[in-house]
Formats: structure tokens, sequence, C-alpha cells
């Protein structure tokens, strides 16, 4: 019956995460996977999400279905988070969010929506991207294309490649944007190339879709916001993808939202009742439980400020990692610049290794990092850091 299906490669990140945990050596180093690992090398389950865990539970009754778009409570939490609590955009009615099975959640919901409107639009992502954007939205249908973006040779940003790239986009082009955090390299925009980037959009007629994955783990929780609440400030439509697997160390729990910023409120809700409808062909339904556990730390006067401070801590270590690894290496291999380890942010660092390198590091040292040479910082702890940074220059001599 199924001999004509082909056997599936596997998703290079979780292949090789796979890979990790049947690798026998003790002395392992796993720096692929994109979890944010406390300095102990464990996941972390942070005090105000265990709080808020205790809460809910005692709270709990019956566990019926949740609405196609998702809890009230969830979604009016994840606007002021995005948006802020004075939003205009909000007041007006604009905006419009589901609760989705993670941001993968959001992306798929996203895409689909996008194919059936938009049905001759080309996606654009960033070169390079996280591997599993091209997959989300060809899965829908899409045409995926790139635009410019990571400098190899300096390990920065080609920002005025970037922008002529989108000068030149088809119009109603729909444009995939990391927020903060970049997903492979770590290389972001800063507030002024973001407001450059605004009028483009408008000439253009393009149409951002904002991932936000990471928010918090760049500069601050507001600070990482600042794009979405620029957009909507300028009175774009545009979508945003956000989650909260590392923010709140959820993983499992699949706890993530989509969010679209419409031109009125009239637009708003024909939106909305169109997503609910892509939402039922695909899960029916989100997940009751860690929309809840959100929900309660995100509103709880006792649990945000304890959140908050739980975030700049996870912040602050990875950060802390960014400075050894650049000052170990620094050292070890002198006449090389590693600056970008330190103007990078978020999880995940472009190294500049060959997969050939990243080949050796994994055979050699037990060292895994995907072999695109994307490092995630936040594997990185003060028991392991220098062996990293001399796995590395070893591979580098």
């Amino acid at each position: 019956m199924f001999q004509h299906v082909e056997a599936y490669p596997g998703d290079p990140i979780l292949s090789l995460n796979e890979a990790f945990g049947k690798d026998p050596r003790t002395n392992k180093i796993n720096l692929s996977i994109g979890i944010y690992f406390d300095d102990a090398g464990k996941i972390p389950m942070l005090p105000s999400v265990r709080t808020a865990e205790h809460k809910v539970v005692a709270d709990a009754g019956a566990r019926p279905y949740l609405p196609m778009e998702g809890a009230a409570n969830f979604r009016t939490a994840v606007q002021e988070l995005l948006f802020g609590a004075d939003s205009a955009a909000v007041k007006a009615g604009r905006v419009v969010t589901i609760q989705a099975v993670g941001s993968s959640g959001g992306l798929k919901v996203g895409g689909d929506f996008i194919k059936r409107y938009f049905p001759t639009s080309t996606m654009l992502v960033s070169d390079p991207t996280w591997d599993n954007h091209k997959a989300v939205f060809e899965g829908c249908g899409l045409t995926v294309k790139t635009y410019p973006y990571y400098d190899a040779a300096t390990g920065g940003l080609r920002f005025d490649a970037m922008i002529e790239a989108l000068k030149v986009a088809e119009k109603k082009s729909i444009v995939l944007l990391h927020a903060c955090c970049h997903n492979p390299t770590g290389v972001d925009l800063t507030q002024e190339q973001w407001q450059q980037l605004v009028p483009v959009l408008k000439e253009r007629e393009l149409i951002a879709f904002l991932d936000l994955a990471y928010q918090g783990y760049g500069d601050g929780i507001v600070e990482d916001a600042y794009a979405v609440r620029l957009l909507a400030e300028q009175g774009l439509s545009f979508f945003v993808a956000n989650s909260f697997s590392k923010s709140m160390s959820l993983y499992g729990e699949r706890c993530g939202a989509l969010s679209v910023v419409c031109p009125d409120a009239a637009q708003a809700v024909n939106v909305l009742g169109q997503m609910k409808a892509t939402i039922r062909r695909n899960y029916s339904n989100p997940p009751l439980h860690g929309g809840q556990l959100v929900a309660r730390v995100l509103s709880d006067p006792e649990l945000r400020p304890m959140w908050e401070a739980e975030v700049v801590a996870m912040r602050d270590r990875i950060q802390l990692m960014r400075r050894k690894l650049h000052d170990v290496l620094s050292a070890k291999l002198p006449g090389r610049d590693f600056s970008y380890f330190l103007t990078q942010r978020g999880m995940f660092s472009y190294t500049g290794l060959t997969a050939e390198q990243c080949d050796r590091l994994k055979e050699e040292f037990g060292v895994y990092l995907v072999r695109s040479g994307r490092m995630c910082i936040a594997g990185l702890n003060t028991g392991n850091v220098e062996a990293t940074a001399s796995a590395i220059a070893a591979v580098l001599a």
C-alpha cells in the first residue's frame, strides 16, 4: 500500500538533538536545539510559572473545549504584552488575536489564511532564516523566496541590500521579519533601521509577518516589542506570531499566538472569523492548560513582576556566556575577531564555522552545532564554555 512513500530525511535540528541523546560520551555538549538551559544544564521550571500552575490547578473545574480562537483571558493578555496597555490599535478594535499551538501553529494558521486571501503573493524570508519557516509556508502552498540579510564577512546585517531588495519586491508580497533575536544569526535591526523599513513596506504595499519567539531575550520585554508597536502606530496591517516556550520555559505546552493588525474594526471582525475557520480545518481548537498558565502569569500582580525578573536573569546569563566565549576564544586565537559574539543578541549566534568544522566538533569533541554553524548560546554554562571555546579554537586553527 505505501511502497511509493519515500523516507523522511528528518529535521536537521531535531535529528541532531536525537543523535546527541544517543552519544555515550559523558563530556558531550549540546548547542544545537533552541532551548534555554540554566547554568546546571537543566531546563528551568520558573517559580512564577510553578506558582501560577498551583493556582490554576486549585481553581480548575470542568475542562470544556476552548473556542476556536482560544481563551479570552489569554488573548487579551497577549495583546497587552505585544502592543502595550494603551495601544490605540487595540482600543480601536483593529487587532485580533488567536491562541495557537505554539508560534509554529500561528505561522501555519497565518500561512493558510494568506494562501486563501492572497493566493498570488510570494513569501519573502531572510537569508538565512529558521529552517522551519520555509517548510511551514511551502506546506501552505506559498512560494518562498529570500531577501539579503546576514553579512558573513562582518557577522552583521546587510541592511542596505535588504532595503534595496524590498524596494523592488512585488506588491502584496509577504515579508517574514524577526522582531528580535534573529534565528539563526542573532543579528537584529536597530530601532532606526526599523523606522527606515516602514516607508518601504508602505510604498510597496508589502505585508509584514513578524515572528517574535524570544521576547525578553534581546534588550527587554518592552524593548523587544518595538517593531510590533512601531508598525501598529504607523497604521500598517500585518501579522505577528509569538511564543512563550522560551520566555516561560513552557516548551511542551505549545503556548503561542497569532495576532493580525487590520485597517479597521470591521475588517478585523472578518479576519478573525476566517482565522477561526482556518483553525477549525487544522486542529479545531487549542489546548487549555498551558494558555491558562500564561494568562495567570501575565495578569497576576504578584506573578508578573516575578516573571519579568526571571526573564532578566535568563537574558543576563546568556549575555554572560557570550562574553566568556568571546574572551576565551580571543585569548586562544588572538589574531581573529570574535566581536560578533558580543553584538549578536538572543539565544543564537552564527559562528562562521563551516559544515565540515561542525562535523569535526561533533565527532572529535562531542560539541553539537547545527551544520550551518548556528550555536545555541543558551546551551553554554560555566562548566562547559571553556571546553567549547577550546574545541572551536582547535577546528579553526
